[in-house]
């Protein structure tokens, strides 16, 4: 680069940073390509432009101009990110590609070039990111299926909650969970009381908006995941989940790898109030985005009710007056056992299920792994196609914590096993073992 500085100041850029051109006419980066063969090639540039101005380049391929003074416009923040392509003419062998400011106020904020230089770029065999094999989710019947109508398993991690471990995601954490871990999906872990969102609507809001696009840079599905823990009854919360869903739901509608999951844990309320939440809720979302899957928690922690001497009986008998929806069960396998999986396997053949949260040990997160106990869930679960998401992406001092005190402020290393307490080391091998994803 000329006349710019590599930075990492504004959160949703991939990798280790962004180039932040100086604001001055002929600042530049330029990057070394190699193309296999002769022909035009897709170029696309990921770019950040927090101001009100376009700040146009002119993109260069070996010398030559492909596109003088290109837009590249305001994106509404810096930690909003957006996509320009160009096509340009590659030579076989080494290239080099330059993108220069034509103004005073010197280029936009510039993450990455991505470079197609052949394969199948659209959904299908030839895709490399879980999002663009599967494409839209839905229901159908009692499977999530993916854009060709066949049943999928997604597998994945879940942060812990953002207002202790922001730390713990971070560009090259989810560069490392995508591509060393494998996952498909990331849970965006909120919490709302315990110090997470109802002290700062606005800073937590914009983190999830943030994760979001990092998720979708890397091709994985997004939960958000609206984590009400204490109070149980998720009524208390519905104004703050409705004004939350409403801008999530409206900033998002066009991407087609995002899960809403609106109540993570009910407890100490009946099914009938939970059930009157979400049909509270879910036209709020609906009439922002149409299209992507909803997630309903279930009575007792989301057990369906089990850890509250009830069963799956009571959501097949009064489902949620709603579409496109699946309903969450969560396990800790060191305590809960036969009836849970039971519960979870009956469940599974009437209503559509997600696991979005288990761990190997106890209720708490705590204690004794039981890979045995965990390995009998996820064999039903694959048997079945219940997707599931695992507790958690941090390093808090917890055995369900995959990686060992002090990673996240040290910055890794992400990858690889060395770093990881002995849930991580198993979670990660099953989640690396992905699901076919069938597209015909």
């Amino acid at each position: 680069m000329s006349q710019g500085a590599v930075e990492s100041n504004h959160a949703g850029f991939t990798g280790s940073g962004f180039v932040n051109y100086t604001n001055t006419t002929g600042s530049y980066v330029e990057w070394s390509v190699t193309a296999q063969q002769a022909g035009s090639t897709p170029l696309t540039l990921r770019f950040a432009n927090g101001t009100s101005a376009s700040r146009p380049m002119t993109i260069t391929v070996n010398g030559t101009s492909v596109a003088t003074a290109r837009a590249f416009p305001a994106t509404g923040a810096w930690t909003t990110w957006s996509t320009v392509t160009v096509d340009a003419a590659l030579t076989a062998g080494a290239n080099t590609v330059r993108a220069t400011a034509t103004t005073a106020g010197g280029g936009p904020n510039v993450d990455s070039l991505t470079v197609d230089t052949g394969g199948d770029p659209g959904p299908g065999p030839g895709a490399k990111t879980p999002a663009e094999i599967n494409g839209q989710l839905t229901v159908c019947g009692t499977k999530l299926c993916n854009q060709h109508g066949k049943p999928i398993q997604l597998r994945g991690m879940s942060t812990h909650g953002l207002q202790w471990y922001p730390q713990c995601v971070t560009g090259a954490s989810l560069d490392a969970l995508a591509g060393d871990w494998k996952a498909d999906v990331l849970r965006i872990s909120m919490y709302i009381q315990e110090g997470g969102y109802e002290t700062n609507p606005r800073k937590f809001t914009d983190l999830v908006h943030s994760i979001i696009e990092q998720a979708t840079a890397r091709g994985m599905y997004a939960i958000v995941d609206w984590h009400m823990l204490s109070p149980g009854d998720p009524m208390v919360n519905l104004a703050r989940a409705k004004t939350f869903f409403t801008e999530i739901a409206q900033r998002h509608r066009n991407k087609n790898n995002l899960l809403y999951e609106i109540a993570n844990e009910p407890s100490g309320v009946a099914w009938s109030r939970i059930k009157g939440y979400a049909e509270e809720l879910i036209p709020v979302i609906r009439a922002q985005d149409p299209d992507s899957p909803i997630l309903v928690g279930t009575r007792a922690w989301s057990s369906l009710g089990v850890s509250e001497s009830s069963n799956e009986t009571e959501v097949i008998n009064n489902p949620v007056r709603a579409t496109n929806i699946l309903y969450t069960f969560h396990f800790y396998a060191f305590s809960h056992r036969e009836a849970y999986l039971n519960a979870l396997s009956r469940a599974a053949d009437r209503i559509p299920m997600f696991v979005t949260e288990f761990g190997t040990q106890n209720y708490a997160g705590e204690g004794s792994n039981d890979f045995a106990m965990s390995q009998r869930f996820l064999d039903l679960m694959a048997s079945k196609k219940i997707s599931w998401v695992n507790w958690n992406f941090s390093d808090d001092n917890r055995t369900g914590a995959v990686f060992k005190t002090g990673t996240c402020n040290s910055g890794g290393p992400w990858t690889g096993t060395a770093q990881l307490k002995p849930a991580g080391v198993w979670i990660r091998e099953r989640t690396r073992t992905a699901d076919d994803f069938p597209t015909r």
